[in-house]
């Protein structure tokens, strides 16, 4: 057997699976950036958690310690969760309505007060929005049946 071959025995990932594991790539890449200089502006001045914080992730969403280990916290669950459809799944359109909730709560508080503990701004909300409704509409649209790529090695699509 060819190194190239793809192994009979693995089970083929299905579209919610490729999914939920390439959120979580995003979700480990932006943590990640967060904590690189140049990526991140006045990177010397983020702090661990609040709106003191002035370091801003491309020089827009503003970043701590804290919110950039959230990112990576939710970039392993992606993977992990990609294990399996449902877990694929529960995990898109959970994590959608976290992200809901985190822009709900980003547009209540304000910017200067105590509560801005993560912190946001209006770009994180305006992104947080985003991601609650591409993640939602993910788990919704990438659970319908086999991928592409499956329908047309089993020869039964008709193009």
């Amino acid at each position: 057997m060819s190194a190239l071959s793809p192994d009979p025995a693995r089970p083929k990932r299905s579209q919610i699976q490729l999914g939920a594991a390439g959120f979580g790539v995003v979700f480990l890449l932006v943590g990640v950036a967060g904590f690189i200089p140049g990526i991140t502006a006045h990177h010397m001045d983020m702090a661990f958690a609040g709106q003191g914080s002035t370091a801003k992730l491309v020089g827009i969403f503003q970043v701590s310690i804290l919110h950039n280990v959230v990112h990576l916290l939710f970039g392993v669950a992606g993977l992990l969760l990609s294990s399996t459809p449902l877990r694929a799944k529960n995990y898109l359109f959970y994590g959608g309505i976290a992200y809901g909730v985190l822009f709900f709560y980003g547009i209540v508080i304000s910017y200067g007060s105590p509560a801005n503990f993560v912190p946001f701004n209006a770009a994180d909300n305006a992104l947080h929005i985003a991601l609650a409704a591409a993640m939602m509409t993910a788990s919704l649209v990438l659970d319908r049946g086999p991928s592409w790529t499956a329908v047309l090695q089993e020869g039964k699509a008709d193009l």
